[in-house]
């Protein structure tokens, strides 16, 4: 196993290569025999990778059996995507009506067990979460990312964000909802909170997006939900879009902070990798719901 001296003694290098592999940018042997030119006699090619790529036994922070949640699983109409879609539903065990939903969007590899740890975490802290599996329509979640990341990649993109706004809809007018709507995502799923924020306009109140990149240029004067971005300060690929896109939710008058966390990894909220940073991950999160509070409740 790595130790913490180990892992700070990586360079930026490998969490870089980490980053092109889990966005396809490089296979899986490329991603290897690069991290073999940094192994050394103590630090083999094996513990850096298994360093890097997630290890979700180890980070769950909220139960399924937690007794303050009730979780199952739900489907809803996709007309325009890929006809149904399924999603994991979490929601206060104590049954009310007005609760405030929030959608969870996960990265390029489907509803893995982190985001719906994230969907417990809201529900939580009093929220109705639902966070949808772009890979439904191939079976789900095949419980390994390379191969989640496949199948995402072989799925028509148009249909797969129509999904999610078929999603968020669902969430909005569930019959335990107050009819306001949040949403928050990560990677691919940052992107796609942008891209809702610019789709649905004011039936969204609030986004947050993690290290996601802008909705087409076009669409983004639709934006009307205030929005919380977050960033890593070494995440280079999504950071070069933002200058463009803070000028455009200026010009259009969009309410909105952004949050560069210094030294941070793309993915740094995600417990399960070497990326995730303690004291970030908990002060970005803190930020999220207090958003949600003050726009949702």
């Amino acid at each position: 196993m790595i130790s913490p001296q180990q892992m700070q003694s990586l360079p930026q290098e490998a969490f870089d290569w980490y980053d092109e592999y889990a966005h396809g940018l490089i296979d899986r042997r490329t991603f290897m025999n690069r991290l073999t030119s940094i192994a050394t006699s103590t630090l083999s090619v094996s513990m850096i990778c298994a360093a890097l790529l997630p290890q979700y036994e180890a980070a769950e922070q909220v139960s399924f059996n937690d007794p303050d949640i009730i979780a199952h699983y739900l489907k809803y109409p996709s007309p325009k995507g890929h006809g149904e879609g399924r999603g994991y539903f979490v929601c206060p065990r104590e049954q009310k009506k007005g609760l405030s939903p929030v959608l969870v969007i996960h990265e390029n590899r489907g509803l893995n067990p982190y985001i719906k740890d994230v969907a417990r975490r809201l529900a939580k802290a009093g929220f109705m979460a639902f966070a949808p599996d772009a890979l439904h329509s191939l079976g789900g979640y095949p419980g390994n990312d390379d191969q989640g990341r496949e199948m995402q990649r072989s799925l028509d993109r148009s249909k797969i964000e129509q999904d999610f706004i078929a999603a968020a809809l669902f969430l909005k007018n569930h019959a335990q909802s107050n009819q306001k709507l949040g949403a928050v995502g990560f990677c691919f799923g940052g992107y796609i909170v942008n891209m809702l924020a610019a789709t649905l306009g004011e039936q969204l109140q609030a986004g947050v997006p993690f290290y996601g990149t802008p909705a087409t240029e076009e669409i983004r004067k639709n934006i009307k939900a205030p929005l919380i971005l977050q960033f890593a300060e070494l995440d280079q690929r999504v950071n070069q879009s933002w200058n463009q896109y803070e000028k455009d939710l200026k010009e259009h008058q969009v309410s909105y902070k952004a949050y560069t966390y210094e030294g941070a990894h793309h993915g740094f909220h995600n417990d399960s990798t070497a990326r995730y940073h303690q004291g970030h991950a908990e002060l970005a999160w803190k930020r999220t719901l207090e958003h949600f509070r003050k726009n949702l409740i």
